[in-house]
């Protein structure tokens, strides 16, 4: 970013920060708007028993300020007004990490709500608002959970956020493409807005396109409403990429391993994670793993098992060289769809998912709710044509099969699945065998649309699907929105919240559908 673009994007940020409804309480001590380095807002994350992850990135308009490291200054407390601080400290903003700020609290009361800001020499930021995890023997009585996917820039506004604000979850998972690496599309017509930014491909591409994101008053009001848990899907470096290979069809192809390690680095400057999840002696060295999958711990209510199905994944069955998206084969025609060596999660994954699946079974009241947060579909899409979409989990068929197996085998308490990426609300029935409706019910999915992403198919063409796939009750293609599921120890219930026109900054909301599950009965049943 220019010195001129970052003066632009400062004084459009204020404008936006200014215009934007916020909960009261994160207006409390406003930032000043002549000087803000924290335009991009504040957030949290990794809500533990005794602590959280807070995060800020630093956006600074003079060149030698953004060689320079700074040191921010941060403090916790009970009430908005910060007159009972709990604790406070200090944190170093490297330029190496694009002076992000990743704050890893310990110490605090489990199950009870913080407030917290950050500061830097005169500059207040918002005040954020989270929480810590129930204790490990506790079951409480309640978890609010939100999970959302897919917010395109271009394709809408982010109304999506500030109704979520309103719905006031305890927790937020974000299952993939937080940001899209294209640039406007010459053919602007039906777009919310547009922007200046190219294709990324450099680290700094990609730091300007999470500035971008995140200048959005409505997505920085979600993040610093409560705590959220993050995953990545393709977008957030390159469409329909798979582990080490890129659009050049070439695994560890130098140029798309570069353009890989410049997003992952990205992703984590701008996330609320943790330095565990960096795998890494320092930050010097190439950025050619990143620690993604990890499981969260809702006391004895939930478990939630956040999942990476990107940077493991074999190369899409049958997929033409260079070819810029995964598209669609025919079984008949591809023999490779049904290797048993193919996976969607990697050897590795697949084990550490089968052995928390079997913890979870052992003792059904230490795990109430045992939750796969992943990125797509996970039921089968049987479509009239005959045609395999081989990106989702349909294109992974022995993989499933051997995650099914885990499920039935260990048999956890309920089994949830949450997903994205299709941009559409699924529900459905999860069979012991998807091919064969007749076999048991052993788990819920509930697969959310996008916050803002179009779809590309039509009513007409999900509602065939649906009626050649018994166990999908729900589907629905032309609804922008993302899910909240309340969670008790006795039921499930998620409502699928929906906007009325993405293309309006102050959409109104309203649920499309409610689904409950019932303690020890799987399967979604409409409320």
């Amino acid at each position: 970013m220019t010195q001129e673009q970052r003066r632009i994007f400062l004084r459009h940020a204020a404008w936006a920060a200014a215009a934007v409804t916020l909960p009261r309480w994160a207006w409390s001590n406003p930032p000043s708007l002549q000087f803000n380095p924290f335009a991009l807002g504040v957030a949290s994350g990794e809500p533990a028993p005794d602590g959280v992850v807070l995060w800020t990135r630093l956006v600074l308009a003079d060149p030698a300020q953004m060689q320079a490291t700074h040191t921010v200054r941060w403090e916790v407390a009970h009430d908005v007004r910060f007159a009972q601080i709990v604790q406070k400290g200090e944190a170093t903003a490297l330029p190496t990490l694009g002076h992000s700020v990743h704050v890893e609290l310990q110490g605090l009361a489990p199950g009870r709500w913080y407030h917290y800001r950050f500061m830097l020499g005169d500059a207040i930021s918002t005040v954020g608002r989270t929480r810590t995890a129930p204790a490990p023997g506790d079951l409480p009585d309640a978890l609010r959970l939100a999970f959302a996917s897919c917010q395109r820039w271009e394709h809408g506004h982010y109304a999506a956020w500030r109704h979520l604000v309103a719905d006031q979850p305890d927790l937020v998972l974000f299952l993939g493409d937080y940001i899209y690496e294209y640039a406007t599309p010459k053919n602007t017509t039906d777009l919310a807005r547009t922007h200046s930014l190219r294709l990324a491909s450099t680290l700094a591409d990609f730091r300007d396109r999470y500035a971008l994101h995140k200048s959005d008053p409505a997505l920085q009001a979600a993040h610093a409403a409560c705590p959220w848990a993050v995953t990545w899907d393709d977008h957030e470096v390159q469409n329909d990429y798979a582990a080490s290979t890129g659009h050049a069809g070439r695994g560890d192809d130098a140029s798309f391993l570069a353009l890989r390690g410049a997003a992952w680095q990205a992703f984590y400057e701008n996330m609320p994670l943790r330095a565990a999840s960096l795998n890494r002696p320092s930050p010097d060295t190439r950025w050619d793993a990143l620690q993604v999958y990890r499981r969260l711990r809702w006391g004895r209510l939930a478990h939630i098992h956040l999942l990476d199905s990107r940077q493991y994944r074999s190369w899409q069955a049958c997929r033409s060289p260079q070819s810029a998206s995964a598209g669609a084969v025919r079984a008949a025609d591809c023999a490779d769809l049904a290797s048993p060596a193919r996976t969607l999660l990697g050897t590795a994954q697949e084990q550490w998912l089968h052995t928390g699946l079997a913890t979870d079974a052992r003792d059904q009241n230490t795990t109430r709710w045992s939750v796969l947060a992943q990125q797509t579909l996970f039921s089968p899409r049987h479509y009239p044509s005959g045609v395999t979409s081989t990106d989702s989990w349909d294109g992974y068929p022995t993989a499933r099969a051997r995650l099914l197996q885990a499920v039935g085998q260990h048999a956890p308490r309920n089994t949830v699945l949450l997903g994205g990426d299709i941009h559409q609300n699924y529900v459905c029935r999860v069979h012991a065998d998807p091919d064969r409706p007749d076999s048991p019910v052993i788990a819920s999915e509930f697969c959310g649309t996008s916050i803002s992403s179009r779809s590309g198919t039509t009513q007409d063409k999900v509602d065939a699907i649906v009626r050649h796939n018994p166990h999908v009750l729900l589907a629905r293609c032309d609804q922008r929105g993302y899910g909240l599921a309340d969670i008790t120890p006795a039921r499930w219930t998620t409502a699928l919240r929906v906007l009325d026109d993405p293309l309006r900054v102050d959409s109104t909301a309203t649920t499309l559908a409610q689904f409950v599950v019932e303690d020890k009965r799987p399967g979604p049943v409409r409320a």
